[in-house]
């Protein structure tokens, strides 16, 4: 086959390819929707969500979160399908007797496959943080019952380098931190330690007010202490990041995710594997739609005598045994048995091995 034979050839299954991918996306997301709104439907009305909110705020904004989340499963069906007719047809059988070598056939399955990664890859980094804020935000006010906030006890975090805070019990209602103190550090030394019977948040100066408080300072000289009846002090943390959802990262770009981290971190809060988790999730994430295209395309380029439906039903069990294995990999990691990158990765590299053994045992 000449060298426009095999343009033309590029093109006709990069053209499959995507075409099938957004027409599965389409379906199957229409039936995701269906099925979404019959559960959360007496929810909606129960709180009187208004039609346009449904709609623009959440629907809107769901399909795009699910279109990315299940894309790499997206691209399998689309592989397995195509390819699976294409061999039913013996197309396939057509483009092997040309002269085109099999391996020399991935190459248009791996430019689509780059398209539809870099297409997710970019959407989850740019469009759907602000999209994923607007569905949660719309799940909080008119689909999760949201139970009422205990109050937080014996809470000891660092907020800067340095600084570090202390208080018994956190109400959310009032906003008010009991037993409150403030120890500021130079190294290991301690500097001063503010106690206060509470602390409360203004919500107008942005800033916290001690009451009764009590102030050491520790110098060369010794202590000094000095007492109050009230102070404003500006510390760097707010009361909603006392008992924040871990879904927040969602909401965030990669780099705004890297900033979070490392402020958590510096906090010394005790979650930060599963930050750490979504972020390594965010790199890798891109690789198994490869991974994927290859093992799909690998199956079904044999015609089958049980037809496209054998294909399809293998291809389904292998894609779904991988996402179960990521989800198995990351609790791993979360209860600290794995670090978070090598949970991410692991499912990636053992599924890359099992690609590249059905590649080598496919049809050439």
């Amino acid at each position: 086959m000449n060298n426009k034979g095999l343009k033309i050839l590029d093109w006709y299954i990069i053209k499959k390819f995507l075409g099938t991918f957004f027409y599965s996306i389409l379906l199957i997301v229409s039936i995701a929707v269906i099925f979404d709104l019959a559960e959360k439907l007496d929810n909606f009305m129960e709180r009187e969500a208004p039609l346009r909110a449904i709609i623009f705020d959440y629907y809107l904004n769901f399909i795009p979160y699910f279109s990315v989340l299940f894309s790499p499963l997206f691209t399998f069906i689309s592989v397995i399908y195509f390819t699976s007719k294409m061999a039913y047809n013996t197309e396939m059988i057509a483009i092997l007797s040309n002269g085109v070598s099999f391996r020399r056939i991935l190459l248009p399955y791996f430019i689509s496959a780059a398209i539809i990664a870099a297409f997710a890859f970019l959407m989850s980094d740019l469009v759907l943080p602000r999209s994923n804020e607007k569905r949660l935000e719309f799940e909080e006010r008119y689909y999760r019952r949201e139970p009422a906030r205990s109050n937080l006890r014996n809470v000891h975090k660092q907020i800067e380098p340095g600084v570090y805070i202390y208080f018994s019990s956190f109400s959310h209602s009032s906003q008010i931190a009991y037993y409150f103190s403030i120890e500021k550090f130079d190294g290991n030394r301690l500097v001063s330690k503010t106690t206060s019977d509470y602390a409360r948040y203004d919500t107008t100066s942005n800033k916290w007010e001690l009451r009764q408080f009590v102030t050491r300072h520790y110098d060369a000289g010794g202590q000094r202490i000095e007492r109050g009846i009230s102070i404003d002090t500006t510390l760097n943390v707010h009361p909603s990041e006392l008992n924040r959802r871990e879904s927040i990262v969602e909401t965030m770009s990669l780099s705004q995710l890297d900033e979070f981290i490392e402020q958590q971190r510096m906090q010394g809060a005790d979650n930060i594997d599963f930050y750490l988790i979504e972020r390594y999730s965010r790199i890798s994430f891109p690789f198994s739609t490869f991974i994927l295209t290859l093992i799909g395309m690998s199956l079904s380029s044999r015609k089958a005598r049980e037809g496209t439906g054998f294909h399809i039903g293998l291809g389904l069990l292998l894609s779904f045994s991988y996402i179960l294995f990521m989800r198995f990999s990351t609790m791993f990691a979360v209860s600290g048995l794995l670090s978070p990158m090598v949970a991410v990765w692991l499912p990636n590299i053992i599924y890359a091995a099992i690609a590249y053994v059905i590649y080598r045992l496919a049809p050439k």
